[in-house]
């Protein structure tokens, strides 16, 4: 056998390989895309989980149960996000007996959102998921995500994206006011 055939055979062979390879890639990705498995949805149980606060105390959130909790998704980097916060920070001030507002950072260095909070006064607690445990967890895509838990721990309500206003808030809050 010549050494052209040779080299005829070995391209044909490395090109189905890399044919193969990128194909099995495409496959996994599209399944992947179409089997999203909601992990939490309207009725569910909020899955708990344990974030640091700014000052690096331990939060959960079963310890609000009892409570109705407004967990916002959000990032410094985000611009509804940044647009939304006044309206979380005014209806946080307010006091409506029973709610908790809490928000939870989409990966930052702890550095950089305590920059955010001081610089935007935020009053309610806000915690880091650096790690994107929490947010893989609730399936977070766009920012800002929020999710209305209930006094029992059940997800009530979610919006994604911008909320519109404080008396938009005030509204959904109400729904898991205990």
């Amino acid at each position: 056998m010549s050494v052209t055939m040779k080299n005829k055979k070995l391209r044909l062979w490395l090109r189905t390989g890399i044919l193969l390879v990128f194909t099995a890639t495409v496959v996994v990705t599209l399944f992947q895309a179409f089997n999203k498995n909601e992990t939490v949805a309207q009725g569910q149980l909020a899955p708990n989980f344990v974030l640091e606060n700014l000052d690096g105390e331990e939060i959960q959130l079963k310890d609000f149960r009892g409570k109705g909790v407004l967990l916002n998704f959000w990032g410094s980097w985000c611009e509804p996000c940044k647009e939304e916060m006044p309206f979380l920070n005014a209806v946080a001030q307010e006091d409506m007996e029973g709610i908790v507002i809490l928000g939870i950072n989409d990966n930052e260095p702890r550095y950089t959102v305590k920059q955010f909070v001081q610089r935007n006064h935020i009053q309610f607690p806000i915690l880091l998921d650096i790690d994107q445990v929490v947010t893989s967890a609730y399936n977070i895509g766009p920012l800002p995500t929020t999710f209305f838990i209930n006094a029992d721990g059940e997800i009530v309500d979610k919006v994604v994206g911008q909320m519109p206003n404080p008396e938009f808030i005030k509204n959904k809050l109400k729904k898991i006011q205990p």
